[in-house]
C-alpha cells in the first residue's frame, strides 16, 4: 500500500468513526421511553447506533466510535436521549450501559468478523444480538444492580422488558448490513 493510499485508508476510518458517533447522537433526538421499576432507565434507539457502529465498521473502528460519542457528551454535550449529557450521566445507575456500549460495539464487529463466511443478515443479526443484547446486558444490568442494590437476578428478570425491542433493533441493523453489502460492500468495513 502506497502512503497516498495509506493516508486515504486513515482518512476513510476517521470519517467513518465520527459518522457513526454522529449516528448515534441523531438517533438520541428520538424521546426516550423511561421504565420506572429500574429506576428511570431509558429505552431509546440510541443503542442500535451502537449496534450499528459495531456491525459496519468493526471492532475497533465501531468502539472508537462509540467512545468519540461518549468523550463528547462527557464534556457536556445533551446528546443523550432526553437531552442529557455531562459527567453526571456517567453516575447513575443506567450508566452501566454507557461503559458497555464500547465493549458492545467492539464484540459486534469481532463477532461480524468470525462470521465472515456466514451471509451477511444472519452474521449481523448475531453480532448485534451478542455485543448489542448480550454484553451490554451483562454490564449494564450488573452495574444497576450494584448501584442500586438489588439482587442480580431480580434486575436481570425485569430488563427482559427490553428484550423485544432489542431484538428488534438487531432485525434493523441486520437488514441495513445486508442493504448495504449489495450496494456497497465497501461500507461494510467489518467484513474487509
Amino acid at each position: 500500500m502506497t502512503e497516498h493510499n495509506s493516508g486515504q485508508a486513515k482518512d476513510r476510518a476517521l470519517v467513518q468513526i465520527a459518522l457513526y458517533a454522529a449516528v448515534i447522537a441523531a438517533l438520541g433526538f428520538m424521546p426516550p421511553v423511561h421504565i420506572p421499576f429500574l429506576g428511570g432507565t431509558p429505552i431509546t434507539a440510541q443503542s442500535l447506533g451502537v449496534m450499528l457502529a459495531g456491525v459496519m465498521l468493526g471492532s475497533l473502528r465501531g468502539g472508537l466510535a462509540v467512545v468519540l460519542f461518549l468523550a463528547v457528551v462527557a464534556i457536556g454535550a445533551p446528546l443523550l436521549a432526553g437531552g442529557r449529557g455531562g459527567l453526571a450521566v456517567f453516575q447513575s445507575p443506567w450508566a452501566g450501559y454507557l461503559f458497555g456500549w464500547p465493549v458492545a460495539a467492539f464484540v459486534a464487529g469481532l463477532t461480524m468478523r468470525a462470521t465472515r463466511s456466514l451471509p451477511v443478515f444472519p452474521a449481523a443479526f448475531a453480532s448485534a444480538v451478542l455485543g448489542g443484547i448480550v454484553v451490554l446486558y451483562a454490564i449494564g444490568v450488573t452495574w444497576f444492580s450494584v448501584l442500586s442494590e438489588k439482587a442480580f437476578l431480580e434486575t436481570l428478570a425485569a430488563s427482559t422488558i427490553f428484550l423485544p425491542g432489542d431484538l428488534l433493533k438487531a432485525a434493523v441493523v441486520a437488514a441495513v448490513a445486508q442493504t448495504v453489502a449489495r450496494g456497497l460492500p465497501r461500507a461494510l468495513a467489518s467484513r474487509a
